[in-house]
């Protein structure tokens, strides 16, 4: 575990993860048969009642895997398997995705059948029904404007959204006790106390609950609050489809990728031991209900492994082949190398310099492109670094940038975007009208017919 994370930008600040024998001292969760989320006006008569009468079922038995294929299948298993059950902020069992408000406010993307993708009802005792949250599936599962659902995609479930109204409507949390409960998960999430002043925790003590819930409902689709970043430093939900080319994980470099064990060690990090680890000495969150199976690691990395992006609509046609000319010509291969797009480097947040021994220890460009370093020098994600991202599926993907501050290509090369009156069509942040949206400059001074070219070619990656 110490050696697959990048240390961060303040390097004594570093995750130390929770032991070997803590870790296996865990028991390990069951994966329990689960049911589809409806939206409430397309579920089927009586399907509640119908799920109160099964019986639990522990689904992923990983013995009697032998193939590849086997372990794949089960892999697809465990990304789509909750880990917490309830509301997404507190682990009550109120069936809240049943209400035409929560719809309405939330608005999670529906498949063509009126499913919610990332979201089962899970029965773990008979007469009971509960709604499984937090699986990998949950944020990297896209809906595209057709109803085709893309698993491992950038998703595009609105999570803090849906944070929000849990801020707003938890049962059993009423007046000054909701603002306890809400400061206290802000804390755990995203406490730094090493940055002082910035640490984000520390901002939003200062806030209500429901000064909260809006920061949280600013943060767009394909972008979430995760933990050790912040709701004013969210990061863009990564694409999990051609990780294993990668050979850092995160936005910010975080995690190191050499091999499928590494992936492996990130999964667990990621949705186990994470908030365990302690920084400074201390530890946001010391207690613990459970983690994956080292068979399950495996499946699931296996089946990452395995993802493949969907048909490509966008031809390779003249225009294509006139951007593909100019993206040569700018000098783009430099970092987005064909044929991954991407040099799998890290470059500098701008205000970063890296210690010496980094510069033989991890593969660094030593230059910024001078976009925002707040993720990378404010978070408990923050290294210093921003990897150089993949161009792959730029087609199916969005919003863009490592904390998704524009929605489309068109605006990546807007030079609008660079003007402090300028409105992100992504991610601007609650109670923001106008920012800009500054660095990595290449192509904002090509011709509007070359920009046309240039994107065309990029959407047939």
């Amino acid at each position: 575990m110490a050696s697959v994370e990048v240390p961060l930008a303040r390097p004594d600040a570093s995750p130390v993860q929770v032991t070997s024998n803590y870790y296996y001292g865990l028991g390990i969760r069951p994966i329990y048969k689960s049911y589809s989320v409806y939206s409430p006006d397309r579920e089927p008569p009586g399907y509640i009642d119908r799920l109160r009468q099964e019986e639990p079922q522990v689904l992923l038995q990983t013995g009697a895997l032998k193939t590849t294929a086997g372990w794949i299948k089960a892999g697809e298993l465990v990304f789509e398997a909750p880990i917490g059950y309830g509301h997404i902020g507190g682990f009550t069992d109120d069936l809240y995705t049943r209400d035409p408000e929560w719809q309405r406010k939330v608005a999670p993307p529906l498949l063509p059948d009126g499913t919610i993708p990332g979201l089962r009802y899970v029965v773990r005792a008979t007469g009971r029904v509960e709604i499984g949250v937090l699986s990998c599936a949950m944020c990297h599962s896209r809906v595209m404007p057709d109803g085709t659902l893309i698993k491992g995609a950038q998703g595009n479930f609105p999570f803090d959204r849906a944070w929000a109204w849990d801020y707003e409507h938890l049962p059993g949390w009423a007046g000054p006790l909701r603002s306890v409960f809400a400061h206290y998960l802000e804390r755990i999430l995203f406490s730094a106390p090493w940055l002082g002043a910035s640490n984000p925790a520390t901002l939003s003590d200062r806030l209500s609950y429901s000064e909260l819930a809006s920061f949280h409902s600013a943060i767009p689709p394909g972008v979430i609050a995760r933990h050790g970043t912040s709701v004013r430093l969210p990061a863009r939900v990564p694409d999990l489809i051609g990780i294993k080319d990668r050979r850092y994980l995160d936005s910010t470099g975080l995690v190191r990728h050499r091999d499928i064990g590494d992936v492996m060690r990130y999964a667990a990090m990621n949705q186990d031991t994470d908030m365990e680890a302690k920084y400074l000495g201390v530890a946001p969150f010391a207690t613990h209900q459970g983690r994956y199976s080292d068979e399950e690691l495996y499946a699931l990395a296996q089946y990452l492994y395995s993802l493949q992006p969907p048909p490509n609509p966008y031809p390779f046609d003249a225009t294509a082949a006139a951007g593909q000319n100019i993206f040569k010509r700018q000098g783009c291969p430099g970092c987005h190398t064909p044929p991954l797009y991407t040099n799998n480097k890290l470059t500098l947040a701008e205000g970063f310099t890296p210690p010496p021994e980094y510069l033989k220890k991890y593969d660094i460009l030593p230059v910024s492109v001078g976009t925002d370093p707040g993720l990378a020098l404010k978070t408990r994600r923050g290294t210093g670094f921003y990897k150089v991202p993949s161009l792959k599926g730029v087609w199916y993907r969005g919003p863009f940038e490592h904390n998704g501050s524009v929605l489309a290509l068109e605006d990546w090369f807007d030079p609008q975007r660079l003007r402090d009156d300028y409105v992100p069509t992504g991610f601007k942040g609650y109670k923001v009208k106008t920012r800009a949206v500054r660095g990595h400059e290449f192509g904002l001074k090509l011709t509007p017919e070359e920009k046309r070219s240039l994107i065309a070619f990029l959407r047939t990656l």
